[in-house]
């Protein structure tokens, strides 16, 4: 006679998925967070502190933090300026331009910072007419202009981080515009609200949740850019010198309780931001309710 085998318990199967989910999120996060510790515990704390505090430190840390906010600050305005565009507008090739925005989540860092160094650079396709010499180079100094470099400089640093994370506010402020319901609209325009007071006082305050989290994305991964980054800006140290480059260079040095101990600063820097952004948006769910 063949028995029936008991099913689990629902219990004893929340247990075991739960334990799996444990031990999934130990050995992907805890533990390598916890191996950073411990890395960085293997010199004295004297040294530590003269590594984490050296003045190319405190510079990369500054350029790596502000051209992180400066770049997730004009993806929020312009993510969701063409997230309403391919939301609200037809238009021909609208699914080969909203294809385009995850080109650079697919697109390798390396041969995306190849294709902005060989279109930007001094001796770029669109760079070239920016030099000093070339007629456009000559009429921004007539307007009061320096000629702009987007290589080897704090712009190029910017420049590289915006093109990374511009899916991240698109793709999250692009659903939220399509579960709009027009009745709302309709009716703000039947009370005789103009186009403004519509925009600011209706679908702005439904709308500002999803693009906090869309700022939130693209800080983070502006903050942790690496490939483009490295190729754009020139490396110079005090000037166009990122955290992640300068963790590099001190890999590369041998210095590896050092180089944890820089990455330290820039987690619990990261968490503290992303603390402060998680409360910005628990107020944002709070004024939109």
């Amino acid at each position: 006679m063949i028995s029936r085998t008991n099913p689990i318990p629902r219990n004893a199967g929340r247990a075991l998925f739960s334990g799996l989910v444990l031990t999934y999120l130990s050995f992907i996060l805890l533990l390598p967070l916890g191996v950073i510790f411990l890395q960085a515990s293997k010199r004295p704390w004297q040294e530590l502190w003269q590594v984490i505090t050296a003045p190319a430190a405190i510079e990369a840390y500054k350029l790596s933090f502000s051209a992180a906010i400066l770049a997730a600050l004009i993806n929020s305005v312009f993510g969701m300026i063409l997230a309403w565009i391919l939301v609200r507008y037809d238009f021909p090739g609208k699914r080969f331009a909203d294809g385009l925005v995850d080109l650079p989540f697919a697109m390798p860092a390396v041969v995306a910072g190849i294709a902005l160094v060989s279109l930007y650079g001094p001796d770029g396709l669109l760079g070239r007419h920016l030099n000093p010499g070339t007629a456009l180079g000559n009429g921004l100094q007539q307007l009061g202009f320096s000629p702009v470099n987007l290589t080897s400089s704090v712009i190029g640093v910017v420049f590289a981080k915006v093109f990374v994370t511009l899916p991240f506010v698109v793709r999250t402020v692009q659903p939220v515009l399509m579960e709009l319901e027009p009745e709302v609209e309709e009716a703000a325009y039947v009370l005789g609200a103009n186009d403004r007071q519509v925009f600011w006082r209706v679908i702005f305050p439904q709308l500002l949740s999803a693009i906090l989290t869309g700022f939130t994305l693209a800080f983070a991964r502006g903050v942790g850019e690496y490939g483009v980054v490295v190729l754009i800006s020139g490396n110079i140290p005090y000037e166009t010198m990122i955290s992640s480059v300068y963790i590099y260079r001190r890999l590369e040095e041998y210095d590896y309780s050092g180089a944890t101990a820089v990455a330290i600063v820039l987690l619990i820097i990261s968490l503290v931001v992303l603390v402060c952004i998680n409360l910005l948006q628990w107020w944002a769910r709070r004024y939109e309710n």
